[in-house]
């Protein structure tokens, strides 16, 4: 429920309209509030704020407000489209869930409707003593809000669509998929073991990418059902008709007639992969933006390298130990899940990066600093990978640089890879 919660709540937060929806309702409702002051005795303790005062103060909010929130919005798409073109359009629905730029378009908005709401609620003589006053101290503490929104708005914007804002969201999100999986490596099921029971393979009716497999579901159908599911198609996989989406094991005493068409409903297929359960896709969009770095036309190998930066942070927090009350057991024990290779996210996160930057020996270098530095992890299957794609990596660079001394300088920096090395 909650990983299914948090799968929705990041599919709204795409939406630019559901934040500022919701501050439209609260505004309208602030509005008439104001009107229950007039129904308590509190006439004698407030003063008389006349309607011409505040009539003034919500104009100017009226006519001010509608001009901030045009501007909001264009610098909003500015800084989408520049995300969009300097690093991989892959990383847009990252830039468009920032919260800081929802949440003041949404105060923005909500307040040009108050004052409207309330400007013709008092031209129409709706308010009394009491209400008049409670509208001006709501109406002032807008203009608070708004001026302290605007203020950390315009600092978060300058920096929204820039490449180094980008690169550090992709992190963020990439680091949390990674996190997730690491406490639950098999996405809350058990292990994949070989079979030998009678199978059925339940294959995908739509195109598609998996964008979330609902574990909890499926286990309650194979009580239900008296099976085994094997899961063939983590998040990330794409799904065509005839693509393996999961795989039925019968036992003995399991009812005829199952409905196991009903398996495909547990998986989410959408036209787009997703960062929520899908770690991989974040590294791909890491190692997309440093592609397009190395690009002829860019020629930025500094962002290349600070993506492999990123990349070694993002492994090594992959390796470290999961605290005993932070690991999920297979508590769906009839659902089997494979767990994600590390060698498939190496390939993900470095194969682009050596095969572009093969010709740029300090794009080169730094790969293999990288590599080292993961190959010194105390974890066996993280060495290994890390050693062979390093040698993978020099092949490519010594098939591509030409310059004598930049192949010495590149084979040093793979002793640590190589098969006699201490």
């Amino acid at each position: 429920m909650v990983s299914r919660l948090r799968f929705l709540r990041n599919r709204i937060s795409e939406r630019l309209w559901v934040k500022p929806l919701l501050m439209c309702l609260l505004s309208i409702a602030a509005s008439f509030i104001a009107r229950v002051a007039d129904h308590i005795d509190i006439s004698l303790l407030v003063p008389d704020i006349t309607s011409q005062s505040v009539n003034t103060l919500l104009s100017v909010m009226a006519s001010s407000m509608l001009v901030i929130a045009t501007f909001s919005v264009a610098s909003m798409v500015s800084a989408y489209a520049s995300a969009s073109s300097t690093a991989t359009p892959r990383s847009f629905y990252l830039v468009i869930a920032d919260d800081a730029s929802q949440n003041a378009l949404s105060v923005f908005i909500g307040a040009f409707i108050f004052s409207i709401v309330a400007l013709i609620a008092v031209e129409n003589s709706y308010y009394d003593k009491s209400g008049r006053f409670t509208l001006f101290v709501l109406t002032l503490a807008i203009f608070a809000i708004v001026i302290t929104t605007f203020a950390r708005w315009v600092d978060r914007v300058a920096r929204l669509g820039r490449l180094e804002t980008t690169i550090a969201k992709v992190e963020t999100a990439t680091a949390v998929a990674l996190r997730q999986r690491r406490c639950a490596p098999n996405l809350g099921g058990v292990p994949v073991v070989s079979r030998q029971d009678t199978v059925k393979s339940i294959y995908g009716t739509s195109v598609g990418y998996v964008q979330r497999v609902d574990v909890t579901a499926l286990q309650k159908f194979a009580e239900r059902s008296r099976v085994h599911i094997e899961v063939a198609a983590l998040p990330g996989t794409f799904i065509s008709p005839g693509r393996t989406l999961a795989h039925v094991v019968t036992e003995p005493g399991s009812p005829t007639g199952i409905e196991i068409d009903r398996i495909a409903q547990a998986f989410v297929i959408g036209n787009k992969r997703t960062f929520d359960e899908d770690p991989r896709f974040g590294l791909i969009t890491l190692s997309e933006i440093a592609s397009r770095a190395l690009s002829p036309g860019i020629n930025d190998p500094g962002t290349a390298i600070e993506v492999i930066g990123t990349l070694v942070r993002l492994f090594t927090h992959w390796s470290e130990p999961v605290e005993e009350h932070d690991l999920q057991a297979g508590e769906c024990d009839r659902i089997a899940v494979p767990e994600i290779s590390l060698q498939d996210m190496f390939e993900d996160a470095f194969r682009p990066i050596a095969r572009d930057g093969a010709g740029t020996i300090e794009v080169v270098v730094r790969l293999q600093k990288a590599f080292e530095s993961l190959a010194t992890i105390e974890d066996a299957t993280m060495r290994d990978v890390a050693m062979q794609n390093a040698r993978w990596a020099l092949q490519r660079a010594e098939n591509t640089l030409k310059f004598p001394n930049d192949l010495e300088v590149a084979r040093e920096c793979v002793e640590f890879a190589m098969p006699d090395a201490s």
